[in-house]
């Protein structure tokens, strides 16, 4: 991993770092434009013709409801549920803080303004299958679903290399409260779920991460279907100092770099002697990681361990970065949750490294990436609902204010705006000095 003694000679590998990896690939965006066009126009017919194309075959079984992951959840392995089990509880402790609620303002004049929230109608999740199973996924779409009282939850998610349903993630469904399970995948799913075929049925809104095909497919049926983000690569960017330990900051880079050779994985530090250090563990470490070959390609063009100056540069170059995740191994690290302005999820101290959120302490880990956390948010229940706003008016605080609402329309040139006010201030006069009422008409 390759050491930059100051900032200035890192510019090259941060640029790259931030902006090379997500690139719009227009071969992607040509293939899944036409993946979205033939399911629009031949719906399962198309589903099931890329299905068979991309992933060998249409499963046997393609809809699994509560009764087939109850089943999956009754032959799970008893130490796995509970920890999945308690997953959930943290999730849903965490969230459900964030369930906003209505409010009303009833004024004196006898206005009344007021705000609704719901849960939508249906949701869509998407969960990666294939060669990998992501039952974390799973809990991390659904429970905030379930916080918001979204009416159905679904998950779309490939079959497994066996051809078959992941029993992990029919078990993972089945704790989470989803409704229903279709096991197609790809930017085909995605568009059958944006517009409706007969297998599956149209959602109001798609979550969850996936490879190119399905970030393009989102893309570009933003507006037809609400979307959760464009994600990208995973990436980690650590702060450390001297006093912060080699071993620990490794392995967590390490855990990030292992994602995709994409993945971005970088330190920042004011010691030369604990780049040196780590540099030294991660090459230790290489040989026996399982994954070694994806960690040694990812760490090898998009990781690297800067030395900065000071504190105040590894702050001001990590809120530039705008990392997924941020680790912060210093010393008192709740001292810096206000310093840092953009960051998906920030992880303090040496005992809270980055998998305690992948999975466990309650925190969502969809998370913006490609530094989008300088003006996006993690997954969360405000993702799944939606607010209606409602104003009443009596006629006498109409007809006082109508003077300043004709003035701002006549100043914008909406001269029917204007008249939809002064109508009902004629209407009032001719009513009163009229022999007949409105009801005689």
């Amino acid at each position: 991993m390759k050491i930059y003694e100051s900032l200035k000679d890192a510019e090259q590998f941060l640029s790259v770092m931030m902006n090379g990896r997500s690139s719009k690939d227009e071969d992607v965006a040509d293939t899944v434009k036409k993946i979205i066009s033939d399911v629009r126009e031949n719906g399962d017919e198309a589903l099931r013709r890329y299905t068979e194309k991309f992933d060998g075959q249409w499963p046997e079984k393609v809809v699994f409801n509560r009764t087939d992951m109850k089943k999956a959840y009754d032959n799970a392995d008893k130490q796995f549920c509970m920890a999945l089990e308690k997953a959930k509880e943290n999730i849903w402790e965490y969230h459900i803080k964030q369930k906003p609620s209505g409010y009303e303002i009833c004024k004196k004049n006898g206005v009344i303004l007021g705000e609704t929230v719901r849960g939508l109608s249906r949701a869509a999740l998407y969960v990666p299958g294939g060669r990998a199973s992501y039952p974390s996924t799973v809990l991390m779409n659904a429970i905030p679903a379930k916080i918001a009282e979204v009416e159905e939850i679904i998950v779309l998610t490939p079959r497994g290399e066996d051809g078959k349903a992941d029993s992990d993630i029919l078990t993972a469904s089945y704790i989470a409260g989803v409704d229903r399970i279709y096991l197609v995948g790809g930017a085909q799913a995605v568009a059958a779920t944006a517009f409706g075929t007969e297998l599956i049925p149209k959602a109001d809104k798609i979550v969850g991460p996936g490879n190119m095909y399905v970030a393009e497919a989102k893309r570009a049926l933003y507006g037809i279907i609400d979307i959760d983000m464009i994600a990208g690569p995973s990436e980690i960017l650590i702060i450390a100092d001297k006093n912060a330990k080699p071993a620990y900051i490794a392995a967590d880079l390490m855990s990030q770099a292992e994602h995709d050779p994409k993945a971005a994985a970088v330190l920042l530090t004011n010691s030369l002697e604990l780049a040196k250090r780590v540099a030294g563990e991660i090459e230790n470490r290489l040989k026996s990681e399982l994954r070694n070959e994806i960690i040694e390609e990812s760490l090898k063009t998009y990781g690297g361990i800067v030395v900065c100056k000071d504190m105040a540069e590894m702050l001001e170059t990590a809120d530039d970065i705008a990392p997924e995740h941020l680790e912060i191994m210093l010393d008192d690290p709740l001292q810096y949750v206000d310093r840092i302005k953009n960051a998906g999820a920030i992880f303090l101290g040496e005992n809270s490294p980055e998998p305690l959120g992948d999975y466990f302490s309650g925190t969502n880990h969809v998370l913006p990436t490609g530094g989008t956390a300088r003006f996006s948010s993690p997954l969360g229940v405000e993702s799944f609902i939606k607010r209606t706003e409602y104003t009443y008016y009596t006629k006498e605080q109409l007809i006082k204010d109508s003077e300043y609402i004709e003035k701002i329309a006549a100043a914008e040139g909406l001269f029917a705006h204007k008249a939809a006010i002064t109508v009902r201030k004629e209407r009032d006069c001719y009513a009163k000095n009229s022999r007949y009422s409105e009801k005689d008409g």
